[in-house]
């Protein structure tokens, strides 16, 4: 058996491998029912899909200046990948929206409530200066 060969059935396997996890995150963009399970679904797409595509184009390459490139392209979107995930869901989060089934934590701490002002008195000089102004 040539390396050749083993090399290219490594790389169709991983070809396919991101094919599978490209269809099935995009499956669950149409399918899913909430904001969340699609996000879920997209990041799904972006890491593993994308990912696994590339690493097989590595494979393909052999060694040189491609192969460097790509391994700069798969490091830039592992990180910003689930960078840019994280942003849109903790704004998401911020704005209000919940996802469907949301359980309350019961480990989680009572939120504080703040005690009420107190009014304060006003001087004798504050109140004269708001008659004047008015």
């Amino acid at each position: 058996m040539s390396w050749t060969l083993v090399i290219d059935v490594l790389s169709w396997a991983l070809f396919l491998g991101g094919g599978f996890f490209l269809f099935v995150g995009s499956l669950g963009m149409l399918r899913l029912p909430d904001f969340w399970s699609r996000l879920h679904a997209a990041s799904i797409i972006d890491s593993a899909g994308v990912g696994l595509i590339l690493a097989g184009m590595l494979l393909q390459t052999g060694f040189s200046l491609i192969t460097v490139k790509i391994l700069i392209i798969i490091g830039f979107l592992l990180i910003t990948g689930p960078t840019a995930t994280h942003a849109v869901a903790n704004a998401a989060f911020v704005s209000g929206s919940r996802p469907k089934d949301i359980v309350e934590d019961a480990t989680a701490p009572a939120p504080v409530e703040k005690a009420p002002k107190k009014k304060t008195k006003k001087s004798a000089a504050a109140k004269t200066a708001r008659k004047r102004r008015a």
